[in-house]
């Protein structure tokens, strides 16, 4: 299997709607769910072969550092295995969720496949200026998508995004272009192999532009702000992939920036710094909201601090926990998202008080909302046990007691998160209103399916972790092994 075919599937399937739109419009809510059950399969099936040894494509018929070359190593395949699944996932959940006119239905349909092709090249691609461009791709059509109602708000929060991006996009490819002028090369490895022959002090700009840059779709302190009014503003769907793929997008490219082209061990504990304050912030801020949606956001800006936290321990516990955090939060909050979806639709409201009785109107997806936020506390026996657990456990192992004082905050965190979740299930189940229940209806079957397959995810992990925990390895020693990346890429 051609590992080219993950990013040239959505991409192609993306130019293929419109045709299909003089056709059947009906037939196009389905292309998104083929496109990304085929890139599961290809994913799947690329693992076995790239755990034992990364693939390397060379695009433009000459060898590295000349050519366009994707690296296909353990952690490639596993961001797009989350990333199909994700994708795959709600996409069903759209076919009853999404709706309007045929034409404004097909320009979701493309986006959302372009939004999901370029966040599989960013983790695919072997060479910065190629990083920028599917980034881009990935940013232009998230901005779009959280304007899809063309309501007002959404157009608000949409250009806040799109503002906010556009100066990290920009510092990105200054960034680039700093490097570019130092090295004469854009390729990721070339640059990792000559990084020690330049004053350090003239890569500390880009470093920090590059981390600045990216920080903001990681949606890191204080680059976040963009972050709770996408999430409220656009359908749950866009707000599930938001969350579950295109902020988990970023922190694996500054993870590979840090780690892979620079090599910067020295400002792990200053990412720490910023992961600390990332989580507290926004556990916080999420503790104090009424509006639904923007609790979930909030939660996510929260979560990705812990994962800046976990990946920035610099060890290869240290960042399988963060990467399994990362399986934990895509999976559990896109069910929260997908599960609130509905619930929203039929209370009619963003506020969480209006949510109350829900348990028994809407028991499926209540019950559905219940085990994401399980997950997402670390209540065994779900998979965000597992991934939290590493995390204290890595924290603990470095035995000092500035690790010890993070793992007490990383509680702390724990217990802020378990308060406003079960300041939403205790509305849920023991609160009634006093309207009568004849209007309100359980989310569709076609809404439900997805919704069970992520719970099923989500125990199973969490029951036997042992099935993800040793390719989780293998990704923290292919970040962690500059010297390995750089020979497999020159053929060494």
């Amino acid at each position: 299997m051609n590992p080219v075919l993950l990013i040239v599937i959505p991409l192609g399937f993306a130019f293929f709607i419109p045709l299909l739109g003089f056709i059947s419009r009906k037939a196009e809510k389905f292309i998104p769910s083929l496109a990304l059950l085929v890139n599961i399969i290809l994913s799947l099936s690329l693992l076995p072969s790239v755990m034992r040894k990364p693939i390397i494509v060379l695009l433009g018929g000459f060898l590295p550092p000349f050519c366009i070359n994707l690296f296909v190593g353990p952690v490639g395949v596993i961001f797009s295995l989350i990333i199909a699944i994700v994708g795959f996932l709600v996409s069903i959940y759209a076919w009853s969720y999404i709706g309007g006119d045929g034409k404004r239905e097909e320009k979701y349909h493309m986006l959302y496949l372009l939004l999901l092709a370029g966040a599989t090249g960013v983790v695919l691609t072997g060479d910065i200026f190629n990083l920028f461009v599917f980034y881009e791709i990935l940013c232009i059509s998230s901005y779009a998508l959280v304007a899809y109602l063309g309501e007002k708000a959404g157009v608000e929060s949409a250009s806040k995004y799109l503002i906010q991006g556009s100066v990290g996009s920009t510092l990105i490819l200054i960034a680039i272009g700093l490097l570019y002028g130092q090295f004469g090369t854009l390729n990721m490895a070339d640059i990792a192999q000559n990084i020690n022959t330049i004053n350090p002090l003239h890569l500390f700009i880009p470093l920090v532009l590059f981390l600045t840059g990216l920080g903001v779709e990681a949606a890191i302190f204080p680059l976040n702000a963009w972050l709770p009014d996408a999430h409220s503003s656009a359908p749950s769907t866009i707000s599930a992939i938001l969350s579950g793929i295109a902020i988990k997008i970023g922190i694996y490219a500054m993870a590979r920036v840090v780690f892979t082209i620079f090599g910067a061990y020295q400002i792990l504990l200053f990412l720490i710094l910023l992961g600390v304050i990332t989580l507290l912030v926004g556990e916080l801020s999420a503790f104090s909201q009424n509006n639904i949606k923007r609790m979930l956001a909030y939660s996510s800006i929260g979560q990705m601090g812990l994962i800046l936290l976990a990946l920035s321990i610099g060890t290869v516990e240290g960042i399988s926990s963060g990467l399994f955090q990362i399986f934990t939060h895509a999976f559990s909050k896109s069910l929260l998202f997908l599960a609130a979806g509905y619930m929203i639709y039929q209370a009619g409201s963003l506020k969480i008080s209006s949510l109350e009785g829900m348990g028994k109107k809407m028991p499926l997806s209540s019950l559905a909302f219940s085990i994401g936020a399980f997950s997402l506390i670390g209540l065994p026996p779900f998979m965000g046990f597992g991934s939290k657990f590493m995390i204290i456990r890595s924290l603990l192992e470095k035995g000092n007691s500035l690790f010890t004082t993070l793992a007490g905050i990383v509680l702390v965190g724990t217990v802020i998160e378990g308060a406003y979740f079960f300041k939403v299930i205790q509305r849920l189940y023991f609160k009634e209103t006093a309207e009568s229940e004849g209007g309100v209806k359980e989310a569709p079957v076609g809404a439900l399916l997805p919704m069970i397959f992520l719970v099923m995810l989500i125990i199973s992990i969490g029951v036997y972790p042992k099935m993800i925990t040793g390719i989780l390895n293998s990704c923290a020693g292919e970040l962690l092994n500059r010297l390995e990346y750089i020979k497999a890429v020159f053929g060494g």
